[in-house]
């Protein structure tokens, strides 16, 4: 071995050395931070999971947002039911006049139940091997706010006492609104297919619907075998309407003369 080759030897030992130290250092110190990120996570996260975005569905979702309508429900007619006690109290011929006022528009508010023959329409989404299977706009096999309150309308033109929509009453403030796939009736979204029920004049109700402009277009749709969108419309010996059970929204309130 020549004196160079000796000194390279040398050279590359010390180097090889120093690396050793260097890493001797890192390796502690790299599994040191490891542990504390660990910790602290475990501390942040009080053993629940940091993304639970992962994990969430639009179903868990739409559950946990039905069941806060429905709380929130409960909690409404347990309060009107407080006012009813409370205004049960008040003995005035101002308010007892108020009261009998109130009591002669339940009914035709919706906050009565209504029971009698009908119509059951129903709508639903073009089949998938329908709509996977034709390049013409997605929008033709889809069930549409307007479709829904198309029948409605018709309905109430017919006389209609009482209208339902996935079992849920239909009153002045309903708001018929797509959301997403699926449509929602006071704030809970509903998948099709649709169900619409009337009490009503069973030949006034099927005779409206048939003449009907707008339902008519969606029926040609429904024949058409490219489109296929659901339709059924049967007559019904009972249809039994639920009073609206949902929260109201109060506008503005007036109080009673004072002194009267």
């Amino acid at each position: 071995m020549t004196p160079a080759d000796h000194e390279r030897t040398r050279e590359r030992a010390h180097e090889h050395r120093a690396a050793r130290r260097r890493w001797g250092i890192a390796t502690p110190l790299v599994f040191a931070l490891s542990g504390l990120l660990f910790m602290i996570s475990a501390s942040n996260s009080q053993g629940t999971d940091l993304r639970p975005g992962r994990v969430t569905t639009m179903a868990s979702l739409v559950r946990s947002e039905s069941a806060n309508v429905e709380r929130l429900r409960a909690e409404a007619r347990e309060l009107s039911r407080d006012v009813d006690a409370l205004s049960a109290s008040v003995v005035d011929e101002t308010v007892q006049k108020e009261r009998a006022k109130a009591r002669a528009m339940r009914g035709a508010a919706g906050f009565t139940p209504v029971s009698g023959p009908g119509v059951t329409v129903t709508l639903a989404d073009a089949p998938r091997e329908v709509r996977e299977s034709s390049d013409r706009d997605l929008y033709l096999f889809v069930v549409h706010q307007q479709d829904i309150q198309a029948v409605v309308n018709a309905m109430w033109d017919a006389g209609a006492r009482a209208i339902t929509i996935q079992g849920q009453r239909i009153i002045s403030t309903t708001g018929i609104k797509c959301a997403g796939n699926s449509v929602e009736l006071h704030g809970i979204p509903y998948p099709q297919p649709y169900v619409i029920k009337a009490v009503g004049d069973t030949t006034a109700l099927q005779d409206r619907l048939d003449a009907d402009p707008y339902v008519l277009g969606y029926r040609r749709d429904a024949a058409d075998p490219e489109v296929a969108v659901g339709w059924s419309m049967q007559p019904e010996a009972r249809v039994d309407a639920p009073a609206y059970g949902g929260i109201t929204g109060l506008s503005y309130a007036r109080p009673a003369p004072a002194g009267s």
